[in-house]
């Protein structure tokens, strides 16, 4: 089961939690998992099959370039983080 830290820009689809278990053996099935519990977070998530660009996803404390096919263990810790823009 992988932890997966919610960001605050998407707490209104978790109730408010900051930090959900889900089960999945890599970054897709997670989306996967989280959509279940929580309808609507994929698309905040993804878009055409991947990954939306202006969002990191962070496993065990290295940013992965793999998008939603980067394994998992079954301990691993998963953050999804927006990236910050302005000037």
């Amino acid at each position: 089961m992988a932890n997966v830290w919610i960001p605050s820009l998407m707490r209104d689809l978790t109730n408010g939690q900051t930090m959900v278990t889900v089960p999945g053996d890599t970054i897709r099935e997670v989306v996967a998992a989280l959509e279940h519990r929580f309808p609507g977070i994929e698309d905040r998530l993804c878009e055409h099959g991947r990954i939306r660009p202006h969002i990191a996803v962070v496993v065990d404390g290295q940013v992965s370039r793999q998008g939603l096919r980067r394994s998992l263990s079954e301990s691993s810790e998963v953050h999804f983080l927006p990236s910050i823009s302005g000037g």
